[in-house]
């Protein structure tokens, strides 16, 4: 490679890198694998060595990559918190040792190493004055972080005083443990909210929220690996200091190895490389550090990296494997997942049976079929994967994968929409969907059944108490109090509650029903049209797709879920139970807003939106959250932003709270 078309290829790596760093570091929402951008990192690394002229101050081989995000308060750093050098082999790493032993003045006589798990999360420096608890910070670009003290006093392992009046700053890793992670996005998932890629954006994701109570909602952890300052430092040994650290009541990285040589060195990181899927949380590597903090000093830094320690990155190890069957699981949303029965085999320190394929997307876009010989993948994510079919091996025997028409384990049909990747179960009374629908079913937006959270339908599920939605209305009260110490008055408010709940609108029961492409606004006028669940039972899908605010794709949601034996079967036990079904609301004859479509903006004196909204829809009109050229009137209260100025732009009339008390007399 000329000159000419090495600064070509390094601008092109600069350019990609920059965006990945920063969908990574400040976004945290990576596109690629940590592998795929250490593998250009290191060409546009091996690069600049080859062309040491075309090295600039703005590569990201030369500064770290994250910024403070717009919101929090800067803090620069006392002590640098750099990155460090990465390598991919252990003759790179003998030749770290060798660079060592070049630089220090006795050739590394009393030379050790250190050994530690590399997290996989977002670093923090966290200070104490007089042993208090005074202030955290992320790493940022190293030099100035964002000020996350409010949002680190919300993680439990972080002490707020120590046994020791002493003055220390400490630097750690914020992170997710693999439980704690699986956990929070099937929370997420069930509660409808976009889940998190992998572990390491979640807990970036929390520590960098601008509410602290957000932050307090998840399961972070931190552990910590190094004391960046010490007053009356005492110590000659990083080894002795995690163990002073630990004894001050730190959650320190507890995968820490002392070593004598860099080939015992080596050996660790193997050992940890084997057991890595037994520890409980990620990691993207692991650390050699020289213990010798003499040593250190005398080695010194770079801009960005110190000298002293270097990261050896685990390559993905693939095996080759019988894919031996492909069964399908029903998720707790209703997503049906294929998953790969595979002839066990050994990847990275663990023994691989199975593993998902995610949709039925991937299984054609891979070529899949079952009896295939396929190649298993494993990299610094403890999720394997399938990576490729092997085709030369195909005998003519394997078979060809389809997903089930049926609920594998209720007997629904399936239903995958246009535009969608997953293949869904459409029974309401499917087991595997419970604490979902029952989630759903008791939310706010739906029964709005006080007191029946995510965490008391998930130990009512546990219990089997409960198994479907209509079981909320034969629980008991015993049954409700030993959930709780001494839970007597809490099982008779969410009684109380449950009970409270069959009064409820027909509009509010259709929210509950979680039907497909249905929300409130929608539950809302088909209960204003049908007045009764049976009218709505029995709409023809012509009748429904007929209807103002029902397109064709809720026509047939709607009219094919009252097809359903299960959702049949479901109101018939809820009627028993005493649910209404039948819309509270008057009816009315008033149209005078029939055809009209109305905007609301600002604050309104006499009425909150929702009570405007229906005033308007009962007299016949409809309500839109945007206004184009379609709209007929906004009304605007105080303080009414974008929308007005857009209304004013289109010439729509502008109506005030007072015109709209004359328009509804």
């Amino acid at each position: 490679m000329d000159s000419t078309q090495a600064k070509n290829r390094i601008e092109e790596l600069r350019k990609t890198l920059e965006y990945h760093a920063k969908k990574y570091y400040d976004e945290d929402k990576p596109e690629i694998s940590d592998f795929e951008y250490d593998m250009m990192m290191n060409e546009l690394k091996n690069l600049e060595k080859q062309f040491p002229e075309l090295v600039s101050s703005d590569s990201l081989t030369q500064k770290v990559g994250g910024h403070v995000k717009e919101g929090f308060t800067e803090v620069t750093h006392e002590v640098p918190l750099q990155s460090l050098q990465d390598v991919f082999s252990f003759e790179e790493l003998k030749d770290f040792d060798d660079r060592v032993r070049k630089q220090l003045s006795d050739n590394g006589e009393k030379l050790k190493y250190v050994v530690e798990t590399k997290i996989d999360g977002l670093s923090m420096a966290v200070e104490y004055i007089n042993g208090k608890f005074v202030r955290a910070a992320t790493r940022g670009n190293g030099l100035i972080g964002e000020d996350v003290t409010n949002n680190a006093k919300t993680i439990k392992t972080i002490p707020m005083e120590l046994p020791e009046p002493v003055n220390l700053i400490v630097r750690g890793e914020v992170f997710i443990g693999a439980e704690e992670f699986e956990k929070l996005n099937e929370e997420r998932e069930i509660l409808g909210q976009t889940l998190f890629a992998n572990a390491r954006n979640a807990a970036a994701g929390s520590l960098r929220q601008l509410d602290s109570k957000v932050t307090a909602t998840r399961p972070l952890d931190m552990f910590i690996f190094n004391i960046q300052r010490l007053t009356d430092n005492k110590f000659n040994s990083h080894y002795e200091q995690l163990l002073y650290l630990e004894k001050l009541g730190f959650n320190v990285n507890p995968v820490k190895i002392l070593c004598n040589t860099i080939d015992e060195a080596i050996e660790a990181i193997k050992k940890i490389g084997d057991d890595r899927e037994n520890l409980g949380f990620g990691i993207d590597g692991a650390v050699v550090k020289v213990d010798n903090l003499d040593y250190r000093e005398e080695l010194g830094q770079t801009f960005k990296t110190p000298r002293w320690a270097i990261a050896y990155k685990y390559p993905p190890e693939q095996k080759e494997t019988l894919l031996k069957d492909i069964i399908c699981q029903v998720g707790r949303t209703g997503a049906i997942t294929p998953m790969a029965i595979l002839e066990p085999v050994k990847v990275a320190g663990s023994t691989i049976s199975k593993t998902t394929l995610h949709n039925e997307d991937f299984v054609i876009e891979k070529d899949l079929m079952i009896g295939d010989r396929v190649i298993i993948q494993k990299a610094g994510d403890v999720i394997p994967e399938v990576v490729e079919v092997v085709k030369s091996k195909r005998t003519g025997n394997e078979k060809k994968f389809e997903m089930p028409k049926f609920c594998p384990v209720c007997g629904a049909p399936t239903t995958r929409e246009e535009g969608e990747a997953v293949t869904r179960c459409t029974g309401i009374e499917c087991s595997a969907k419970a604490l979902r629908n029952i989630v759903h079913f008791a939310s706010k937006e739906g029964m709005e059944i006080d007191g029946l959270g995510y965490s008391i339908i998930e130990q009512l599920i546990d219990r089997k108490l409960v198994t479907k939605i209509s079981d909320i209305y034969e629980l008991e009260l015993e049954d409700v109090a030993s959930l709780k110490k001494n839970g007597k008055k809490f099982a008779q408010n969410l009684i109380d509650a449950i009970n409270r709940s069959k009064s409820n609108d027909l509009s509010k029961l259709l929210t509950g029903l979680g039907i497909r492409h249905i929300g409130a606004k929608s539950a809302k006028a088909l209960a204003r049209k049908y007045r009764n669940i049976d009218n709505l039972i029995n709409a023809s899908l012509e009748e429904l797709s007929v209807q103002n605010d029902i397109g064709e794709v809720m026509a047939k949601s709607i009219y094919e879920f009252f097809r359903e034996d299960q959702t049949i079967d479901l109101i018939n036990k809820l009627k028993e139970a005493g649910v209404n079904m039948e819309s509270l609301e008057e009816e009315s004859n008033d149209k005078r807003f029939e055809g009209m479509t109305f905007v609301l903006t600002g604050t309104l004196a006499k009425y909150s939106r929702t009570e405007a909204s229906d005033i308007i829809e009962k007299m016949g009109g409809k309500t839109s959250g945007s206004v184009s050229k379609k709209t007929t009137y906004v009304l605007a209260g105080e303080d009414a932003g974008s929308k007005l100025i857009k209304a004013q732009s289109l010439g729509v009339e502008v109506i005030t709270e007072e015109q709209f008390e004359e328009m509804i007399k």
